[in-house]
């Protein structure tokens, strides 16, 4: 499929299908170019700060009020248990579906923290689907960060479309409406809907200007309409319900676009690790891709992590992420590859869970080879692991509990650990 991005993150942004459709000097004229509606996208409070403040200008073929009345869809959803135990968990891949499913249909909530309403936490959800969607849809709730792990996605968006593989990552900010359809037959990954302050890149420190993730190495969408009349459906998340009105038009018909606040995607493989060259594991923060903030300075509403192929280089020194308790909650992923920490049952697809203070770290396998290996600068090739890390604890759906590829036996991986301990 054909790329039609503009490079940049953080910046104002424009694009326009027709030329001159996009009006000069005035966002809302009193006739804009070729007779279509001005319309504003708000993404913050209208008193942000400059640094903060995003919104979208968009000048489409209809303006976005022009649809039926929502009314709720009747949908089975999968509540948070009771009571969250802090035992350590694991999934398996999420099966394919049997029946035809699209990427709306094909969520399975597996865990959500903070709070919807009050605009704090997030959700993870599970996708996997065999089907192009019909209808087109919009979150009113949060942002999606879409994690592909096989398949890949043509997503359809207002600001024009995203083509998505795995090893890439695509952010849908709240509000914007997308379509996606399947470029092969099926398609599964991973989703984290973030209700706080949006996703952006965290501060380098220490690190210094060249590190990390690369601004210029996010791409946005350029601008691509759709002008299709016929009896539609427009879906919404919203307040946690499903919701879906009739509409006599795509909605994806905006001609010409400028602003800050858009959907993008972002290549993996452009990461810049950091990496330790003497000796210790360092702490995940080292691999944040995106970040969003809590009130409190310091500490992440949401933190995406990537762990991809590197370099270890140290002297001394215990190679894995040491075993560990911290007061965030970590959602661990995988694309690809063998995660360093788990040389087993760990498979593509599959998810783990250490919530707050729950103890986690190498299996009793790994840890062996680890501690007697020879030490000299090695390759962690061909892996794509992330992590959906949060200061709120993660509390597991009733779907998520009793999945049947939930693997229960999880803890063994580290019962073989043997008491080494000789003080002579």
């Amino acid at each position: 499929m054909e790329k039609n991005y503009q490079s940049g993150f953080g910046n104002h942004h424009s694009s326009e299908a027709l030329t001159n459709a996009l009006p000069q000097g005035q966002n809302s004229p009193q006739k804009a170019p070729y007779g279509l509606y001005t319309e504003q996208l708000s993404g913050a409070a209208f008193t942000s700060p400059r640094h903060s403040n995003l919104h979208s200008w968009l000048y489409r073929i209809h303006p976005s009020v022009l649809h039926g009345e929502f009314k709720a869809l009747k949908t089975k959803t999968s509540q948070p248990i009771k009571h969250m135990p802090p035992t350590q968990m694991r999934w398996g891949p999420l099966p394919y579906p049997k029946k035809s499913t699209d990427f709306i249909c094909g969520l399975v909530k597996l865990a959500n923290n903070g709070d919807l309403k009050n605009h704090r936490g997030a959700a993870i959800y599970l996708y996997a689907c065999n089907q192009s969607m019909s209808t087109y849809f919009y979150n009113a709730d949060g942002e999606f960060l879409i994690v592909p792990q096989e398949g890949q996605l043509y997503i359809k968006t207002e600001f024009g479309p995203i083509d998505l593989k795995p090893s890439e990552i695509a952010v849908i900010p709240r509000g914007i409406k997308f379509q996606v359809e399947l470029a092969g037959k099926q398609a599964r990954g991973y989703i984290c809907e973030n209700f706080a302050a949006p996703l952006r890149l965290p501060e380098l420190g220490p690190i210094g200007a060249n590190g990390l993730a690369n601004p210029r190495d996010f791409q946005y969408p350029r601008a691509c309409y759709e002008q299709k009349q016929g009896d539609f459906y427009l879906s919404c998340k919203f307040l946690d319900q499903l919701w879906q009105a009739p509409i006599k038009h795509s909605p994806l018909d905006v001609v010409a676009w400028h602003g800050n606040y858009a959907p993008y995607k972002y290549d993996l493989t452009r990461f810049n690790t950091i990496n330790t060259v003497s000796f210790d594991h360092p702490d995940p923060s080292i691999f944040t891709v995106l970040t969003s903030s809590s009130n409190t300075p310091g500490v992440a509403n949401l933190d995406f992590v990537v762990f991809p192929e590197r370099w270890m280089v140290a002297e001394h020194s215990f190679r894995p992420p040491y075993f560990h308790r911290n007061i965030m909650s970590e959602f661990m992923g995988l694309v690809h590859g063998v995660y360093d920490a788990k040389t087993s049952d760990f498979a593509p697809g599959g998810s783990s869970l250490h919530n707050c203070m729950s103890a986690h770290g190498p299996d009793a396998v790994t840890y062996q080879k680890a501690s007697t290996a020879t030490l000299k600068p090695q390759k962690c090739g061909e892996i794509l692991a992330f992590m959906f890390e949060s200061c709120y604890v993660w509390h597991i759906t009733e779907d998520a509990l009793n999945a049947k590829f939930r693997q229960h036996d999880y803890l063994n991986c580290w019962q073989d650990l043997k008491t080494n301990f000789n003080p002579v």
